[in-house]
């Protein structure tokens, strides 16, 4: 979609994505190599009682599906930033949803604007555990 066919408030809800226990193991163990993400024993001992799942992982593990959409299409020229916030943690097994909105948008020139998207993500539980503020530049619809 072009800049000028988007809007503010255009919003989506994404299929969900399951945290796969094997999975964040793996992504733990090569990227976040700390206790609270590989240690059953350590993490017992904590207030989260067991293992928590990387925060960027449990991102991607909704971002996936985020793409699956193609929300922008061919129209997309590059992501200029991405910030995410942790309210709570997530685990083997949870269920992760997000719903992805137009919340910004900044003509740049007349190629292309600058659209801001975030993403609530919720657990199984329906409690939200992060949020994504992803700034996406758009082309704009060509003038003839």
């Amino acid at each position: 979609m072009y800049f000028e066919d988007l809007s503010v408030g255009l919003s989506k809800t994404l299929a969900p994505g399951v945290i796969d226990e094997g999975e964040m193991l793996a992504f733990a163990n090569r990227y976040d190599n700390t206790p609270l993400h590989t240690d059953a024993e350590y993490a017992k001992g904590t207030r989260f009682g067991k293992i928590i799942a990387p925060g960027v992982m449990s991102f991607m593990v909704v971002w996936a599906k985020y793409l699956e959409e193609d929300f922008f299409g061919e129209e997309l020229i590059a992501g200029a930033s991405t910030k995410i916030e942790w309210f709570k943690p997530t685990f083997a097994g949870d269920t992760l949803t997000g719903v992805a909105t137009i919340t910004k948008m900044v003509e740049r020139n007349p190629y292309n604007g600058l659209v801001e998207l975030t993403i609530d993500i919720t657990n199984q539980d329906g409690d939200m555990v992060m949020r994504d503020v992803t700034e996406t530049i758009i082309k704009r619809r060509p003038t003839t």
